[in-house]
């Protein structure tokens, strides 16, 4: 299959697996390691801010998924091999 990169749709900066984010409960850590749910409350953020403008980023608010490049092919894929089993399988019934 494909592999998925994640960098910030507005300005293309690549997450570097730091502790860049904190929940409003106070724990810091990298969101691309949880799918944007902390590890310290379990609140899943729909939203991600880019890192600031000093660390090489844009500071802009994006849809978590989003960050995500390449699973629209995935999920294609994956939806072939379904339709295909699914095909196999009603052939193998009749």
């Amino acid at each position: 299959m494909d592999h998925i990169e994640i960098y910030c749709p507005r300005c293309h900066w690549e997450p570097d697996g730091k502790p860049h984010w904190q929940c409003s409960c106070g724990t810091k850590w990298d969101t691309f390691s949880t799918g944007a749910r902390c590890p310290g409350c379990g609140k899943v953020w729909g939203y991600t801010q880019c890192v600031s403008r000093i660390k090489g980023g844009c500071a802009s608010r994006s849809p978590h998924m989003d960050w995500y490049h390449g699973l629209t092919d995935i999920v294609d894929k994956l939806k072939e091999e379904v339709q295909a089993d699914q095909l196999i399988e009603s052939t193998q019934t009749k």
